[in-house]
Parts: structure tokens; C-alpha cells; sequence
């Protein structure tokens, strides 16, 4: 006879596990703890078999007997159900194994070492913002250009165009790292160029007309902030560094004795040589009275840790500057790039070397720290008592103007 529901809720433990049956192989076995499971016995290939079919009450009488009746199916299809089973799990695991969401962590475990922290940590948030939640379980191999779309438009909807192309580049990333280790056929996000509302590119905020530049100098010498926080604003246009770069300096990478400062460029982690101007060593030899015992040069509040990252542009916006519109800490960069090319003179591959970007020379060498190193020295200078003589009221072009011949 049938089991009830009734019957099965009466069963109680006894010292052995023992059997309730329900019919065609199936039975509920009660085991000594308690517990009371599902399960099928059939016969395979002349051999006896066991199939699972779940714990009650999770799985129901009405749930157990559908499962049996669909293995009494696959047994008269020539199939063992149990096999299929163990096939459809372990498909399921390589599925999950290979979905977007696994091979998109590889990739960034793999890629996140070579990254700036900040970088890393944004390439991350938006994956597991605007891609995983809707792409993440889904096979790589499977994934389509018009799901691809989907999830850009949904990051356009916000308003966010600029973050939309970043998703998409991060995708493609993602899905030519699942071509190159076996687990995608192809990049489908080549498929969408053209396909997202263009990108607005936005530069940073930069003074580079030399009237405007000494007013902001002599602004700088003004700041009546904290010293520290001062002399990282009078540094900034000498040195004209990335701002994390200058903020995160360290006491150990120093040598004030033969004017140099070298460390490890955040964006392509390769290391890099700022020579500096004797107006830069009198700025840092300042500073090394009060901060260097510590290990950062412009340490924070807590001064186990540098100052905070938002510590320039809001000293900029106290002297009035507008930081959207104006100039920011990384303007400086700019500023220093425009004025030494067009104002000074200096060639072009000087300037970028200096700069720490990726410029291939004709022998393929991206980067080599000491490359143009005399003529980067004469530069550093130049620059220096050319922003001096800017803030003193002169043009600054008088004491420089044989540096042409560099060009």
C-alpha cells in the first residue's frame, strides 16, 4: 500500500535504520537519528542499485514520487538514472566553474598585482555592480552581444556614459581572457562598437596660460593651512607628479644630498626618477624638521598613513580656485606638459619621460628611468626658476631661453 502522510509523520527512531515502503522501488528509510529519506531501488546492467531522491519533509510524497517516476523513465530509455545523474552534477559544477562571474575573478586576481589599488578596486566595484548581478552565473561561452547591450544600457540609463564604456572595455577584457584560456569562442563585445552613446572625455582642470599660472603660485606661497599640507602645494607644480604618487611619498626614497626622488609609478608600475630643482630640496628640507622621523613626507592626521587624497584640492578650493573648472592636483601635469613645450622649448619625449608615460622609443623600450636623464635635470631646473621667476612678476622666459637648442 501507498504511504500516507500521516504514516510517514508517525514514524519514530528505532535502534537500526528500517524501511517504509511506497511502491514501484521506492521507500522511505528512517534512520536511527531520525532522519528520513527518499529512496529508489532498481536494477541496472542485472546489478542492484540506489538512487536518492531526497530528505523528507523538504522533498514531499508527491515531490519523491515524481523523482522516481521520472528515473523509471530514463531506466526504460536505456538510461541508469543515477549515472545521469552524476553526469548532470558534474555538468553543472563545470558550468558554474566556467560561468562569467568565475572567469571574470581570475582574470582580475591575475591583473589586480599589477594595478594601482585605486584602479583595482575600481575595475572590481563595477563588475560586481553593473555586470554580475545580471551576467555573472551565465556560461561565458554562451553570453551574447545583445546581453552585453543590455547591462551597458542599464549603467546609460543612470546617466553614467563614461562608467557604461568602462563596463564595456572590462567586459571585453574579461571575455578575451575566457578565449585565451579555452572557456569562450569569441569577444562578443566587439560586436557593440558603435552601439553606446558616445563618451564624454573629461581632462582634468588645468592653468597653463603663464599670467595665471604666477597668480596661482603666489596663491600657493599664501595657503595659511597646515604646513605640511602647504609645503605638498608648493611641491606639486616642481615636481608635477600624480597626486596619489605625491601624497603617498616616502622619507626612504629621498636623496636630498644628490637631489633625487625615485619610487614606483602607481599607473604601469615601473620605477621612475624625479630629479629635483634646489627649489624642490629647500621645500623638502623644510619639511624634514618636522616630518622625517616619519615614514611618509605629508603624513595625515594619523601620521602612520599619508594625508588624505582630497587634502590638495580642497586646500586649491579654500584659496578659492574652482577644482572642476580651474585646476586640480593633477593639473599640475598638465600645466608643466603645455607650458615647458610651448614656453620653454623642451622636446617633446623630455617632457613625457619625465611625465612616467608609456612612450615607445624606436627600439620598442617603453620606459627607462634614467633615459634623457641630463637633460631632464636641466629641465627640472629650468621649470623651477621658470615658476619663480613667473611668481616675482617676469615672464620667466629670459633665464631659460638657451634651453631651445634641446629641441
Amino acid at each position: 500500500m501507498p504511504l500516507t502522510d500521516l504514516e510517514i509523520r508517525a514514524a519514530r527512531p528505532r535502534q537500526k535504520a528500517y524501511r517504509l515502503t511506497d511502491g514501484a522501488g521506492m521507500y522511505l528509510e528512517v534512520s536511527p537519528s531520525g532522519g528520513k529519506h527518499w529512496r529508489l531501488k532498481y536494477r541496472f546492467g542485472g546489478k542492484e542499485k540506489r538512487l536518492a531522491l531526497g530528505a523528507y519533509p523538504l522533498i514531499t510524497i508527491k515531490d519523491a514520487r515524481r523523482r522516481r517516476d521520472d528515473a523509471r523513465r530514463l531506466l526504460a530509455d536505456g538510461i541508469d538514472p543515477g549515472l545521469e545523474r552524476r553526469i548532470q552534477k558534474a555538468a553543472a559544477v563545470e558550468r558554474a566553474e566556467n560561468s562569467f562571474e568565475c572567469v571574470a575573478r581570475e582574470w582580475f586576481a591575475r591583473q589586480a598585482p599589477t594595478w594601482a589599488k585605486s584602479h583595482a578596486d575600481k575595475v572590481i566595484a563595477r563588475l560586481e555592480n553593473d555586470v554580475f548581478p545580471w551576467l555573472g552565473g551565465r556560461p561565458i561561452s554562451d553570453i551574447t552581444a545583445p546581453e552585453v547591450l543590455a547591462v551597458l544600457r542599464r549603467v546609460e540609463k543612470r546617466g553614467a556614459v563614461d562608467t557604461a564604456h568602462r563596463v564595456q572595455q572590462n567586459v571585453g577584457q574579461v571575455l578575451r581572457y575566457g578565449v585565451a584560456t579555452g572557456r569562450a569562442q569569441r569577444d562578443c563585445s566587439t560586436d557593440l562598437r558603435g552601439a553606446l552613446t558616445p563618451a564624454r572625455h573629461t581632462h582634468f582642470a588645468s592653468i597653463t596660460e603663464p599670467e595665471q599660472v604666477a597668480g596661482l603660485l603666489r596663491a600657493l606661497d599664501g595657503f595659511r593651512g597646515t604646513f605640511v599640507v602647504q609645503c605638498a602645494l608648493r611641491l606639486a607644480p616642481l615636481v608635477f607628479v600624480r597626486p596619489g604618487e605625491l601624497r603617498n611619498a616616502e622619507w626612504k626614497d629621498f636623496d636630498l644630498e644628490r637631489s633625487t626622488w625615485r619610487y614606483e609609478v602607481s599607473k604601469t608600475k615601473t620605477d621612475h626618477l624625479v630629479p629635483l630643482s634646489t627649489q624642490a630640496v629647500g621645500i623638502l628640507r623644510e619639511l624634514h624638521a618636522l616630518t622625517g622621523l616619519r615614514r611618509y613626507v605629508f603624513p595625515g592626521r594619523d601620521v602612520k598613513k599619508p594625508m588624505s587624497g582630497a587634502a590638495i584640492n580642497a586646500a586649491l578650493r579654500r584659496m578659492g580656485f574652482d577644482t572642476k573648472t580651474e585646476i586640480t592636483g593633477h593639473g599640475f601635469r598638465a600645466m608643466a606638459r603645455t607650458i615647458l613645450h610651448e614656453q620653454l622649448r623642451f622636446p617633446s619625449e623630455v617632457i613625457e619621460h619625465q611625465l612616467a608615460h608609456r612612450v615607445a622609443d624606436s627600439l620598442g623600450t617603453a620606459y627607462n628611468r634614467t633615459k634623457f636623464i641630463d637633460e631632464r635635470i636641466r629641465m627640472m631646473q629650468a621649470w623651477a626658476d621658470y615658476l619663480d621667476n613667473l611668481k616675482s612678476g617676469g615672464d620667466g622666459i629670459p633665464e631659460v631661453k638657451e634651453l631651445s637648442a634641446l629641441s
